[in-house]
C-alpha cells in the first residue's frame, strides 16, 4: 500500500510539472522510480518514457484546445531533432557517466539562468526566420537530449522562449508536442521492452500523472507567464544542484 501511495504522489508531481511547466517529467519520474519505488535504472528509463508519452499527449490535447500549440514550429523543432538524437545517443554510451551527469547539470543551470533574464534582454526572433531557427534549435536539442538521455521538455521550453521568442504559454504547449515525439522516438530507437516494468505500479503512476497534467494545465492558465517562467527556472536550478551533488559525491 505504501508503494501505491508513493506511486500516486510521484505521478501527480510528474503530471503537474508537465501540464503547468511543459517539461520536467522525465527528470522527476526517473529518480522517483529508482529511489522511491525500487526500479532498476533500465526499467525506470523505459517506464519513465511510457509515463511521459501518455501524460504529454494528454497535456498536449488540453493545451491544443486552448490554442497554445504552434504546430508548424513544433513539428519542425521535433522532426529536426530525431536524427541528431539517435547519433548522439549512440555516442553517449562511450562517455563516462559522471561526465554526462555533470554536463546535464551544467546545461540545466545555464538554461535556468537564461530563463531568469528579463524579457527585454532576450533577442527577438523575426517571424520570417522562425522555421529555420526552429529547425536549428530542434537539431541542437535532439543532439543534447540524445547525448544526455532525457526526454527534453525541460530544455525545450527555454529553447522555445529564448531562441524562438515564444511567449511562455505557447512554449509550454508546443514543448509537449516535442516531448511526445522525442519520447516515442526514444522508445523505438532503443528497442525498449517492458521487461522489469511493474505495471501494478506504473498503472497508478500514469493515471495520477494524467490527472496531474490536467491540474497543471489549469494552473498554467491561471498563473502569469512570468511567474511560471521563474518557477520553471527554480526547478531547473534545483535539478542541476541535485545532479551535480550526486555526480561529485
Amino acid at each position: 500500500m505504501s508503494e501505491l501511495i508513493l506511486a500516486l504522489i510521484a505521478g501527480g508531481a510528474v503530471g503537474l510539472a508537465l501540464g503547468a511547466l511543459g517539461g520536467g517529467g522525465s527528470v522527476l519520474a526517473v529518480p522517483a522510480l529508482i529511489y522511491l519505488l525500487g526500479f532498476t535504472p533500465a526499467a525506470a528509463t523505459t517506464a519513465s518514457l511510457l509515463i511521459v508519452v501518455a501524460t504529454s499527449l494528454t497535456a498536449l490535447y488540453g493545451h491544443a484546445r486552448a490554442g497554445n500549440v504552434r504546430w508548424r514550429a513544433g513539428a519542425l523543432f521535433a522532426a529536426a531533432g530525431l536524427l541528431p538524437a539517435a547519433v548522439a545517443g549512440a555516442f553517449a554510451v562511450r562517455l563516462p557517466q559522471p561526465l554526462l551527469t555533470v554536463a546535464f547539470a551544467a546545461l540545466a543551470a545555464v538554461a535556468a539562468v537564461r530563463m531568469l533574464r528579463p524579457a527585454q534582454d532576450r533577442p527577438e526572433a523575426p517571424p520570417g526566420a522562425r522555421p529555420a531557427r526552429a529547425t536549428g534549435a530542434g537539431a541542437g536539442l535532439g543532439a543534447v537530449t540524445g547525448l544526455l538521455g532525457v526526454g527534453g521538455g525541460f530544455l525545450a521550453v527555454p529553447a522555445l522562449v529564448t531562441v524562438l521568442a515564444f511567449e511562455m504559454q505557447a512554449a509550454i504547449g508546443t514543448s509537449l508536442l516535442v516531448i511526445s515525439v522525442n519520447s516515442l522516438a526514444s522508445l523505438v530507437s532503443r528497442g525498449a521492452t517492458t521487461a522489469g516494468v511493474d505495471w501494478a505500479v506504473i498503472g497508478p503512476f500514469t493515471g495520477a500523472a494524467i490527472l496531474g497534467a490536467w491540474d497543471g494545465k489549469r494552473l498554467a492558465a491561471a498563473v502569469s507567464g512570468t511567474l511560471l517562467q521563474r518557477t520553471f527556472a527554480v526547478v531547473l536550478l534545483a535539478v542541476a544542484a541535485f545532479m551535480l551533488a550526486d555526480a561529485l559525491v
